[in-house]
C-alpha cells in the first residue's frame, strides 16, 4: 500500500505544478457556468412551475459541477497511460513489483485531485458571492454537507473505475482512440453532465439513475442542494458503493486477463 500511497503523492505534487494552466481552466470554467446559468434562466422564465428543480438548486448543480469538473469529466484521462500501452512503454511498468491496476489508480485519483484543488475554491469563493438565485447556496442541511463529501468521494472512485476499464480495453485494441471518444460522449450524456438528469422524463431518468454513470457527479451535486433526500437518497448511495466495487473487480479481472496475453516485441 505504500508504494501506491507514494505514486499518489508523486503525481498530486506534479499536478500542482500546472498553475497557468489552472488559471486559464478558472476563467473557461467559471464562462462556461455563467452561460450554462443564463441558459437555464431562459428556460425557468417560461415557466418555473413545471422544472423538477428550483432555479437556486440548478444554480448549485452548475458551480458545484464547474468547480468540481476535473473530479467527474471522463475525457481527463491520462494519455501516458494509453500512449504507453499503444507504443510498448508499458515493459517498463511490467519490470516493476508493483500491481498495474492498483498504480494507474492511484495516478488517476492524484490527477483528479490535483487538477479540481488547483481550480475549485476561486470558482466556489465568485459563485458564493453573487447573489441568490444566481449563485451557490449553502448545503441544505450539515448532515447534506457530509453527505456531500462522501458522496464526492465515492463519485471520484466510479469514474476513475470507469476509466481504467478503457485503460485495461486498450490491450486488446490497435488504437484506444475510439474505445475513449465512446466512453466520454456515454458518461457525458448518461451521467448529467450535460443535462441533469432530473430534467429527463420519468422513465428514461429512473432508467438512467440505475447506471453507473448516475453514480459519479449526479449524486453528490444534487445532495447538496436538497433536490436528492430521503430513501432515494441513501438508495442512490448504496448503488454507488455497488458500483464501484463491480467496477473495480471488472477492472482487475480485466487487468489479469491482459497481463497473461501481453505481447511486447522489439527491444
Amino acid at each position: 500500500m505504500k508504494k501506491y500511497i507514494a505514486f499518489f503523492r508523486l503525481r498530486f505534487s506534479m499536478g500542482l505544478q500546472y498553475r497557468a494552466a489552472a488559471l486559464a481552466g478558472m476563467a473557461t470554467q467559471f464562462f462556461w457556468g455563467t452561460m450554462e446559468i443564463l441558459m437555464f434562466r431562459a428556460f425557468y422564465r417560461t415557466d418555473p412551475a413545471s422544472f423538477p428543480m428550483t432555479l437556486q438548486a440548478t444554480c448549485a448543480y452548475v458551480w458545484l459541477q464547474q468547480a468540481f469538473l476535473a473530479l467527474f469529466m471522463a475525457w481527463l484521462m491520462d494519455h501516458d497511460i494509453l500512449d504507453s500501452i499503444v507504443v510498448g512503454n508499458i515493459a517498463y511498468e511490467l519490470c516493476r513489483p508493483i500491481n498495474i491496476y492498483n498504480m494507474w489508480f492511484s495516478r488517476n485519483l492524484a490527477n483528479r485531485f490535483s487538477r479540481a484543488v488547483l481550480r475549485c475554491m476561486p470558482i466556489l469563493i465568485l459563485a458564493v458571492l453573487l447573489p441568490a438565485p444566481w449563485g451557490l447556496m449553502l448545503p441544505a442541511s450539515p448532515l447534506a454537507l457530509v453527505l456531500f463529501t462522501l458522496t464526492m468521494l465515492l463519485g471520484v472512485g466510479v469514474t476513475v473505475a470507469f476509466c481504467m476499464l478503457i485503460y485495461m480495453l486498450s490491450f486488446f485494441t490497435i488504437s484506444p482512440t475510439g474505445l475513449c471518444t465512446l466512453a466520454v460522449s456515454t458518461v457525458e450524456f448518461f451521467s448529467g453532465a450535460i443535462i441533469p438528469l432530473p430534467f429527463l422524463p420519468d422513465g428514461i431518468r429512473e432508467i438512467f439513475e440505475l447506471l453507473p454513470f448516475a453514480s459519479m457527479q449526479n449524486v453528490p451535486l444534487r445532495i447538496y442542494s436538497g433536490d436528492l433526500a430521503g430513501s432515494a437518497m441513501y438508495r442512490a448511495i448504496v448503488l454507488q458503493i455497488f458500483w464501484l466495487l463491480l467496477l473495480i473487480a471488472m477492472g482487475k479481472a480485466l487487468d489479469a486477463l491482459a497481463m497473461k496475453k501481453i505481447t511486447v516485441q522489439g527491444g
